[in-house]
Formats: structure tokens, C-alpha cells, sequence
């Protein structure tokens, strides 16, 4: 029997998401969750893009999501400028005794030293009082922060240090909410957008780090970060909108989680609008951008890692791996203990069932 599974949000990870749960035969979708009035009533194929009817159409609120009785939501609304409303969100699911797969609120992808205690212990309350489980994923932070660096080191003698990056151009990336109000593109370079705020970026990859680091059996002491931005040297336009010369056109910034005075786990981000901007910051290992995963150790490594999609570019590619690493874990999030899981409470097999026949995936 499938999976009865409901969705929330239809942005851009929500929405090829909800491509997957509509197109895979081992989830039946039961309700659609949107924000936005103007999404109310639509139908979930028109939402997903695919052009079919589903007969499932859009409500508000996640009390009329519940009502479809789902045996788990897919969360992918917003998290990042409204992470309590997130929170109340998926508090709700879990009292309702479901399951919940997604991708906000970040840091409850390891919320440990990273969210109060008093949170975490109500999550976990209402996960074991309803037996339901909540697992927060996607690629960065996610797949590229946790699952491939920890795969590496379990080859290793020894680590000293794991670095992961992510190195991409987000010209074409077309989330005006994320691109401007989060990370403060066209932005004056003196006026620090949400991520750039003080500690915002350690709290926003500090559940990675923390994870990693308990992957290893060590001890974060601390998590510092540092960053940098460059402003447009001319007027230019990007798919979320208009830049204007002067402000901010890339930026980089680095979060380390901090052993004894060394950098013991480091992740690092490099985000241009321009692929000529900033040369002498890292540069990706295929056009557009990648994922880099570099192990200081014994063996040390450099594994680059190249999302490609014959629907898009780079930046599509990667937002169909962080939406495909959420659906896909559904399964085993389902069989898991309940309360809150993370990468390293669950099977690194989470692909079963994902085969398709070639003339199945190029339609």
C-alpha cells in the first residue's frame, strides 16, 4: 500500500517535492498545504508545474492538511524569516501522532546546544506521545554536510579536519526572498542582510557542524564565523530581480566549528551573481556551480560533487537533490523511533524504490 503523505509549501525545494510525491508510485498524496491565498484551490499538479489533474487542491493552515489523515507531511515551507511559525507547524504535526519530513525549521536538523532545551524537549514529548517522528534534511545543510563528509571519514585512519563547501553562481536561481531578504543581494555591502546578523550564521549551520562533530566523537569548544562581500561593479539583472552596481554582488562566508583552537570542522560558502566576480575566491568544479567535501586526514580528500539536471541548470539540479534526499527519507523516517532523528539515527540506504526505466524520467 502507498504511503499517505500531505505537503506543505510550494516553493522552489516544495515544489519539485510535490513533483516526486505526485510521480511516485510509493506515496499517495492526500492534501497540499500552501501559504500564499493565491495557491488556494489549485490544483497539486498544476502547483507541481506537471500539467495533470491530481483532484487534491490546495488549502491553508496545517489543521486542514491533518484533516486528510496523512501518515506523514513533507515540510517544505519557509523556514528561514519565519522559523517560529515553522516551529508551531511541525509541533502540530507530531501532536497529531504524524510523521514529518522536511526542510525547515533548519536547526532541528540537530538542535542540540543549538535550540533550547525547553523546545527540543516538547518536540520530543510530543513525538513520543503521538509515536511520530520528525527528521529536517536537504542538501546544504544536509546531504553535502553530513551523509557524504561522514561516508569519507569512515574510510579514514585519522581526521584532522573536514571542510565542506558549496561554490555556486545563484544568477539563475530565482527566489527573490532568499536572494534578497536572506542573503542580502543588492543590498548595501555595509548593511548585513538576516544570514550576515551576528550568529546567524552559526546557528544556521552550527546543526550541521555539531552533527559532524558527534559523528566523529568529538566536541565542538565553540563555533565562529567570518564573512565577506563584494558589491556589483555595474548595473545587472538576475532572474530573482535587479542589481544594482555598488551593492552586494557575492559574498563568502565560513562557519568552524572550533577543537582546541583549530578548526576542526569548517563549512564554506561562495555565491556569486557573476561567475567574474571575485576570481580569487574558490571556484566550482563544473560550470555554475558544486559541492566540494575536503578531508584533512589519513587518506586526505578533495571529492567534488556536480548536480546536473536534463531539466535545468546547477541550480536546479541541486534543488531537485535537497526535495529527492526529503521524499526519499519518508520511508524510513516512518519506521524510525519517535521523537526527533537525524542523519545518524537512520539507514544510509534511504533509495529504495527510486529506479526508474530511462522512458519513465525523460517525459
Amino acid at each position: 500500500m502507498p504511503i499517505r503523505v500531505a505537503h506543505v509549501g510550494t516553493g522552489n525545494v516544495g515544489r519539485l517535492a510535490l513533483r516526486q510525491l505526485i510521480d511516485d508510485p510509493r506515496f499517495e498524496l492526500v492534501a497540499v498545504g500552501v501559504h500564499s491565498p493565491g495557491k488556494v484551490g489549485r490544483d497539486a499538479g498544476d502547483l507541481a508545474g506537471l500539467g495533470v489533474t491530481t483532484g487534491i487542491s490546495a488549502v491553508t493552515g496545517i489543521d486542514a492538511v491533518l484533516a486528510a489523515e496523512p501518515e506523514c507531511v513533507v515540510y517544505c515551507a519557509m523556514g528561514d524569516t519565519r522559523m517560529g511559525e515553522a516551529t508551531k507547524d511541525c509541533l502540530a504535526v507530531l501532536e497529531a501522532g504524524v510523521d514529518l519530513v522536511g526542510s525547515a525549521p533548519v536547526t532541528m536538523q540537530y538542535p542540540w546546544e543549538i535550540m533550547p532545551d525547553k523546545l527540543i524537549e516538547r518536540i520530543e514529548t510530543a513525538g513520543r506521545a503521538g509515536d511520530a517522528s520528525m527528521y529536517i534534511t536537504g542538501v546544504d545543510p544536509g546531504f553535502a554536510t553530513d551523509l557524504i563528509p561522514l561516508a569519507l571519514a569512515s574510510t579514514c585512519q585519522n581526521v584532522t579536519q573536514i571542510t565542506c563547501m558549496e561554490i555556486a553562481d545563484y544568477a539563475t536561481y530565482d527566489g527573490a526572498e532568499v536572494i534578497f531578504d536572506v542573503m542580502g543581494f543588492g543590498s548595501p555591502v555595509d548593511d548585513p542582510p538576516l544570514f550576515l546578523q551576528p550568529g546567524v550564521l552559526s546557528l544556521a549551520w552550527g546543526s550541521a557542524i555539531r552533527m559532524l562533530a558527534d559523528g566523529l566523537g568529538i566536541t565542538v569548544d565553540d563555533i565562529v564565523d567570518e564573512n565577506e562581500r563584494e558589491p556589483a561593479p555595474e548595473d545587472f539583472d538576475v532572474s530573482a530581480g535587479h542589481i544594482a552596481a555598488g551593492t552586494t554582488a557575492a559574498v563568502r562566508f565560513r562557519i568552524s566549528g572550533m577543537v582546541g583552537g583549530h578548526a576542526a570542522i569548517v563549512v564554506e560558502h561562495v555565491t556569486r551573481l557573476r561567475d567574474d566576480l571575485r576570481p580569487d575566491w574558490a571556484q566550482s568544479a563544473q560550470p555554475g556551480g558544486s559541492y566540494r567535501v575536503e578531508i584533512t586526514g589519513e587518506p586526505s580528500y578533495v571529492v567534488d560533487i556536480c548536480p546536473t539536471s536534463v531539466h535545468g541548470d546547477h541550480n536546479h539540479a541541486a534543488i531537485v537533490a535537497a526535495a529527492g534526499r526529503i521524499v526519499n527519507a519518508i520511508p524510513a523516517v516512518i519506521a524510525a523511533a519517535p521523537g526527533l532523528r537525524t542523519t545518524l539515527d537512520l539507514p544510509l540506504v534511504t533509495s529504495r524504490g527510486v529506479y526508474r526505466a530511462p522512458a519513465d524520467v525523460n517525459k
